[in-house]
């Protein structure tokens, strides 16, 4: 149909070069990437199913080369370091009446190789006036981790805070401190049995089993099913790709429009704007037992770019256990930056960026995942076609939402 010919087109980007692996000189500033759409050289009577199963051939062909293994680490693996007896010595305060305190030694939870550079090792000590209660507060959350374990029981991070809200003082201490114990054993934040609750919304061709045993089948059409929350198995699908869109409003809009009808088989999720920990787990169990090609859709703004990045990369506040978080193959599908000029978008609805939008465009610019890839891992690397995009975006000084691709057409998108 119409529909599937034009987004085969906007994959497929007709008259573009694979970007040279020489460096970003190769190509003039803002000229297209031809790295980040054009997956396959194939002639325009090409469908796009036809392009996404050369897509997919192409992310195989560099999966077997790098050596076939699943890109992030086994996230159950983890798991074997947090038993009740592990936690035991954790769970309670030491009791040392002679020689050093007792401290805490937290890594830089900010700090990966794609995200920072370099990395920093905290220092929270018992006997000292300026950590002592933080220092008392990671034994407690530690102790009641120790029962989860223990009791082989589960709570969100909403019921630790509720068991003592008047120590904690409030919500985010306890999410620091989960998180700050997550990075100092090392292990994956549900190995701890501690969960959030979850946002996100999935909708296409897939079928799973929750832990409980409740069989889920996906719907195509306007009703939609909550992301899974901790362990799901039998994980079923025909879906040709993933398709993670950053607002709400415009999944529902695709869903009304009956876009996993007219593009089945497909799977299409949403975080509703930043991601939470289920939604990320999600897509990287999909991309982990499936490899179909997986693209992104958000704004063409900063915090746009920073949603692709965390499902991309991981987030910065994460970045410890990004490689069970993260999906590098993921595409960037749109909205761009280029878009504007190419779509001739209308002017009325562009937005000029703030100086708080500047500020996080420079940051993303500044990250080595932009700067320091190594260019040779094409098709799963596209830092080159970021820091184009990104360019452009700096230079025009405006930005772009997808509801702007309703001035061309209100079926445009679907």
């Amino acid at each position: 149909c119409a529909h599937a010919h034009a987004w085969a087109r906007a994959l497929r980007r007709p008259g573009e070069l694979r970007a040279s692996s020489e460096g970003r000189a190769d190509r003039p500033r803002g000229a297209p990437c031809p790295a980040l759409m054009a997956f396959a050289p194939m002639g325009p009577e090409a469908s796009f199913f036809e392009v996404l199963d050369q897509h997919r051939a192409s992310l195989l062909a560099t999966l077997r080369r790098d050596g076939g293994g699943p890109v992030g680490g086994d996230t159950h693996q983890a798991s074997r370091y947090v038993s009740s007896e592990g936690m035991a010595a954790a769970g309670s305060a030491p009791e040392v009446p002679w020689g050093p305190q007792p401290l805490c030694r937290c890594g830089g939870r900010r700090a990966a190789p794609l995200m920072i550079s370099h990395c920093t090792v905290r220092k929270i000590r018992s006997d000292s006036p300026k950590s002592v209660k933080k220092f008392a507060l990671i034994l407690k959350i530690l102790s009641m981790i120790y029962k989860l374990v223990q009791s082989n029981t589960y709570a969100t991070k909403r019921d630790i805070y509720y068991m003592d809200s008047q120590l904690f003082g409030n919500q985010t201490i306890v999410d620091n401190i989960i998180n700050d114990i997550s990075c100092m054993l090392k292990v994956p934040r549900r190995s701890l049995h501690i969960l959030s609750t979850s946002k996100g919304l999935i909708a296409g061709n897939l079928r799973f089993v929750e832990e409980d045993g409740t069989k889920v089948n996906c719907p195509c059409g306007a009703t939609v099913s909550n992301v899974p929350i901790l362990n799901f198995t039998d994980l079923i699908t025909d879906a040709k790709f993933l398709l993670i869109v950053e607002k709400d409003a415009t999944f529902q809009r695709l869903l009304d429009d009956n876009f996993c009808s007219r593009t089945s088989p497909c799977i299409v999720v949403t975080g509703k704007g930043v991601p939470d920990l289920n939604t990320r787990l999600l897509v990287k169990k999909l991309w982990d037992t499936f490899r179909i090609p997986v693209f992104t859709l958000v704004d063409a703004d900063p915090h746009g770019i920073e949603i692709m990045c965390i499902y991309k990369y991981g987030s910065v506040s994460m970045s410890f256990e990004a490689h069970h978080l993260t999906v590098p193959a993921i595409r960037w599908l749109g909205l761009l930056p280029s878009d504007i000029k190419r779509l001739n978008i209308s002017k009325d609805t562009l937005i000029p960026l703030t100086k708080r939008d500047q500020m996080k465009l420079d940051s993303i610019l500044k990250r080595p995942y932009v700067t320091c890839q190594p260019l040779e891992q094409e098709p799963l690397c596209d830092c080159i076609c970021f820091y184009s995009q990104m360019e452009i975006m700096a230079d025009s000084k405006v930005k772009a939402e997808i509801q702007a691709l309703t001035c061309l057409s209100s079926d445009y998108l679907s």
